[in-house]
């Protein structure tokens, strides 16, 4: 009598994990489910609104003409041979990927709570989705601040990129990462303390004024008190701001160890954010 053979499990869904394990394989598994919600982030969110994807170009310029008539008319702040509206745009703009992705990021678990509590799948696709589709948020502002970039070019101001840009997809890399990592931890913590909703909106704006966006960092080392001044040339976004600006302008000191130890921190945080995403997942329903 022919005894019928079990065939074997192709994957095994488990709660039971090392607390190392990053789960990546299960999330290359997952990947064409990453696509489809990247394609839905980028069609939906501007989907029923009267200005569409302009509302990608109007903030970034409105927020740089208020930097400048704020920061550098007003408060004298000195920009050198580079106009001061396109050095705030280029900060603008950096600024405003690795926010994107920090701030669409922090609440993963409380926005899709619905969908996790039905369907399995790595929790971790939702965040790295919200990453990937502010790519396209972050190419159109790029492609307004080369339009700019382009004018006062050809207007005869004194501006050049350098040989600093090849560093380009690093910088993109570590604004993502860093993004990505703050903002699962966020997103992790948010399941048991909810205070941190109200408190996100307050620090983002705050790190902004901290990250060297509206400024150059050798000013803020010539006016700000020295912790606070070396807070702001330690602090990984100022050290990306100060990079997307030398790229393109020429415009501030570039120093291979801040650059290798912006890196350094900002792979360190994307993997303990996803760590204690991880972590988090198994236990979310019974917290939210």
């Amino acid at each position: 009598m022919n005894t019928k053979q079990e065939a074997p499990w192709l994957y095994t869904i488990s709660s039971k994990h090392s607390l190392l394990d990053l789960n990546l394989k299960e999330i290359w598994r997952y990947r064409d489910l990453l696509f489809l919600f990247v394609k839905r982030d980028i069609v939906t969110v501007y989907k029923q609104t009267i200005l569409g994807p302009l509302w990608y170009l109007i903030q970034p310029l409105f927020t740089s003409v208020i930097f400048t008539l704020i920061f550098n008319r007003m408060g004298g702040i000195q920009t050198g041979p580079v106009p001061p509206f396109l050095f705030n745009l280029a900060g603008i703009t950096a600024w405003n990927y690795f926010k994107e992705c920090f701030m669409g990021t922090s609440s993963t678990f409380l926005k899709n709570q619905g969908i996790f509590g039905k369907v399995y799948f790595p929790r971790a696709i939702m965040p790295l989705s919200i990453t990937f589709s502010n790519l396209l948020k972050f190419g159109i502002q790029l492609f307004i601040f080369g339009c700019f970039y382009i004018y006062y070019v050809i207007d005869g101001k004194t501006i050049s990129p350098n040989i600093y840009l090849f560093l380009f997809p690093i910088y993109v890399l570590m604004m993502a990462l860093l993004g990505l990592g703050l903002g699962m931890l966020v997103s992790s913590w948010t399941t048991k303390y909810r205070d941190l909703n109200v408190l996100l909106g307050f620090g983002v704006s705050l790190l902004m004024y901290l990250s060297a966006v509206p400024y150059p960092i050798a000013e803020a080392q010539r006016k700000f008190p020295d912790f606070v001044a070396q807070f702001v040339a330690y602090n990984p976004v100022s050290q990306i701001v100060e990079g997307f600006r030398i790229m393109f302008l020429s415009s501030g000191t570039f120093d291979w160890s801040k650059l290798l130890l912006t890196f350094i921190i900002s792979v360190f945080t994307f993997f303990i954010g996803l760590l204690v995403f991880n972590k988090t997942e198994k236990t979310f329903v019974d917290s939210v």
